[in-house]
């Protein structure tokens, strides 16, 4: 049996669907089309300048409800200060609240680019360990990506690939299993 090319969109039948719903059910993903990291980022990144003191880092990630801000020079990145910053570096080496955040931020800090494809974040997850992803446009932090930022996305496209699947169960029978696809 040749396979043949597999066109731009996968198209899934369904087995448990009837035979004149199966044809009508066609799912289209974007897997063949690049996802640019934009569409699944957090905008803005919150941001502090450098000399910002760690009791103000801590207020500001209480206040946005996130676990780490970029830390910018004239909008340009210079380091990234997370919750375990706060909490691992600062009691370890003894640091007063009122130190600065670049005693305790992390370099190299690692990133993507706001028009890099979404695997290419995976992949920058993958291996540096890291949960959280500066997005730039330059060298300007323009947002955040995370690892539940990509979970979520994860849900949403089973979300889309499911529904006309679970659609087609209640509107046919499901009892009915069909093999022959023709």
């Amino acid at each position: 049996m040749t396979e043949r090319a597999r066109p731009p969109s996968l198209i899934v039948f369904v087995g448990y669907a009837t035979p004149r719903s199966a044809r009508e059910i066609v799912v289209e993903t974007e897997r063949s089309r690049p996802m640019n990291v934009s569409k699944v980022m957090s905008a803005p990144a919150v941001a502090v300048p450098v000399g910002t003191h760690l009791r103000e880092a801590a207020r500001q990630m209480e206040e946005y409800g996130v676990g780490c801000l970029v830390v910018t020079d004239g909008g340009r990145l210079q380091g990234i200060v997370t919750d375990r910053d706060l909490a691992v570096r600062m009691l370890t080496r003894g640091l007063d609240a009122e130190e600065r955040v670049d005693a305790v931020m992390t370099l190299p800090v690692i990133t993507v680019d706001v028009t890099d494809d979404v695997h290419d974040a995976y992949r920058a997850f993958r291996n540096s360990g890291v949960r959280r992803l500066p997005v730039l446009d330059g060298q300007r932090p323009v947002g955040m990506l995370t690892v539940d930022d990509l979970l979520m996305d994860v849900f949403q496209r089973v979300g889309d690939l499911l529904g006309p699947v679970a659609w087609s169960m209640v509107e046919g029978s499901a009892g009915s299993c069909t093999t022959d696809q023709s």
